[in-house]
């Protein structure tokens, strides 16, 4: 195709201008995932922070892709946000977020790091500190990514993506796929009291209200939760160790890591 045309907007939205270079995407398949982030990308560049736009030209697109794109992408949002459920992402998502980070925000939170690009969502997993480098909007939240899928597929088929049963629950091999890319930040799985961090997230608690911050709001989670309750204490004691790596490391005369 030549020129641009326009799409994916209701009529109250800006016109989303899709180039000839953005009109071409490659559907979406479980042999190749990658064309879920290049969507992903492309939905970025054509609508930068206005999210409704956003779904509204992925949805559009996947529509143009057909129903099997729509169930993968929709595998595909699912499994990344399962991949993205760590705590230490959780504590660094409240402290961006205005009014803190529920069970629900957090839900919200992953999506729309995912609607970031691939790059930030891999860079933040890896670190979630970089969530400092990142421009935030939309109160980090962004449910309906998935939504977009969902509603391609029904216009599509006439039927909800859920009742495709067979096809919603086979997501072992493009889990396990999916997950080989990601580098996880050493001690990310646990949650930690306001007060400490500072210390696994500087840059973020200093960019966001610094170590005063932790010091007026010292509990997050709900100790009476034993689960949590032990992978605070659990956490505590790796944080611990790893300060204690640190100290030996300088005084050997080597570099912190």
């Amino acid at each position: 195709m030549n020129g641009a045309i326009a799409t994916g907007c209701p009529a109250d939205k800006k016109e989303v201008i899709i180039t000839a270079e953005q009109d071409h995407v490659t559907k979406i398949t479980e042999d190749n995932p990658d064309a879920f982030w290049d969507l992903i990308h492309q939905a970025k560049t054509a609508c930068g922070q206005d999210i409704k736009a956003m779904e509204h030209f992925l949805m559009d697109r996947l529509i143009s892709m057909g129903p099997e794109s729509a169930m993968v992408f929709h595998k595909c949002v699912y499994i990344y946000s399962r991949l993205a459920d760590q705590y230490g992402l959780w504590d660094a998502a409240g402290i961006v977020k205005e009014r803190g980070c529920s069970d629900e925000g957090f839900m919200d939170f992953r999506p729309w790091l995912i609607a970031q690009g691939k790059e930030t969502y891999m860079a933040v997993l890896k670190d979630p500190d970089t969530l400092a480098d990142v421009e935030i909007y939309g109160d980090c939240s962004f449910s309906g990514l998935s939504y977009a899928a969902y509603s391609a597929y029904e216009q599509l088929t006439g039927q909800s993506i859920y009742q495709d049963v067979e096809a919603i629950k086979n997501t072992k091999e493009l889990y396990k796929s999916l997950k080989r890319e990601i580098v996880y930040k050493d001690g990310i799985q646990f949650p930690r009291e306001m007060k400490d961090l500072p210390n696994f997230l500087p840059r973020l608690c200093e960019k966001y209200g610094g170590a005063a911050r932790s010091q007026i709001h010292p509990y997050v989670w709900n100790l009476e939760m034993s689960d949590v309750n032990a992978l605070l204490i659990e956490g505590k004691t790796f944080d611990k160790q790893q300060r204690a790596k640190k100290t030996k490391s300088r005084k050997k005369g080597g570099n912190p890591r």
